[in-house]
């Protein structure tokens, strides 16, 4: 299983996941990593999009890095983990692991920038985001 101290979100693979191959696509663990990060967010109470509406703030991939160990397959269920490795004012780099029970399927290191949606232009992470990265 995947470490105990990072937030894990529980997902199903579904047919739209896969390639010919019968396995999961590989750039559908991009999608995997990011629906974990919307979840962990949401268990601080935090919704992206009242996030934006109450200060402007988006959150941007500026940088990923995936290695992928071991295929997933249709009907898998397997835990995605969100573990943050280093903040700064308008960034975090974020490693991620996808696994079926203790076999690790794929990880990686997203970073994340905080930018004005208006503009695209870095700003501090909202108080509300500080408050669970500290």
């Amino acid at each position: 299983m995947p470490p105990a101290h990072p937030f894990r979100h529980r997902l199903r693979v579904y047919w739209e996941d896969t390639d010919a191959g019968g396995v999961v696509f590989y750039a559908n663990y991009l999608k995997f990593f990011e629906r974990a990060r919307t979840e962990w967010l949401r268990a601080f109470g935090i919704g992206q999009q009242a996030l934006r509406d109450a200060t402007g703030a988006i959150f941007v991939v500026t940088e990923t890095q995936l290695r992928y160990r071991s295929p997933a397959r249709l009907d898998d269920v397997i835990d995605v983990s969100v573990d943050v490795r280093e903040t700064g004012r308008a960034s975090m780099r974020i490693a991620q692991a996808a696994w079926r029970d203790e076999l690790l399927l794929a990880e990686g290191e997203i970073r994340i920038g905080c930018v004005d949606a208006s503009t695209f232009r870095p700003v501090r992470f909202p108080d509300p985001i500080l408050q669970h990265l500290r």
